[in-house]
């Protein structure tokens, strides 16, 4: 189902993801330590879009249902568009470190500003390469944020279950 790597599961398909979320929070885990960062919005034919109503996200386009579900479990949803990605959407506590990664004029050097975040939570240089080939190839990014039981639990329940 994804590949885990220290509390980072990739994730093939939006569908894959989801189920994976749905796990999570069907077996009590705190799903404001989830973030997901991933595309989805590439193959779109017809306009896409989102905005907030009585603080509820709504989305429109055929992963609508997809990036509205996610944003309807988890907080901070978010849509940027980074060059060399495009647009990604994104929720968790992952969208505070972007941001102050792009506040802070951490993006020097080549390194994107999606490197530059995913460099602020201590992720490796060749991890950073990995995420980010990923995610531009279409796949999804869960971090799980917390101490090391979190990740413990986290991968045991997505390990026993997939």
């Amino acid at each position: 189902m994804s590949t885990n790597l220290a509390g980072h599961f990739i994730f093939k398909s939006h569908q894959e993801v989801d189920k994976a979320i749905k796990l999570l929070n069907g077996h009590q885990f705190d799903i404001k330590k989830i973030s997901i960062i991933g595309k989805g919005f590439h193959s779109e034919e017809h306009p896409i879009g989102f905005y907030t109503t009585n603080d509820k996200i709504k989305l429109w386009g055929t992963t609508g249902a997809f990036w509205g579900g996610l944003w309807g479990m988890l907080f901070l949803p978010a849509v940027f568009f980074i060059p060399g990605f495009g647009l990604l959407g994104m929720a968790g506590p992952f969208v505070s470190v972007l941001v102050s990664a792009l506040e802070g004029a951490l993006v020097v050097g080549g390194v994107s500003a999606l490197g530059a975040a995913l460099s602020d939570l201590g992720v490796s240089a060749d991890l950073i390469i990995k995420y980010e080939l990923a995610i531009k190839s279409d796949q999804f990014l869960m971090i799980i944020h917390g101490d090391q039981l979190d990740i413990d639990t986290a991968t045991s329940i997505l390990n026993h279950t997939s």
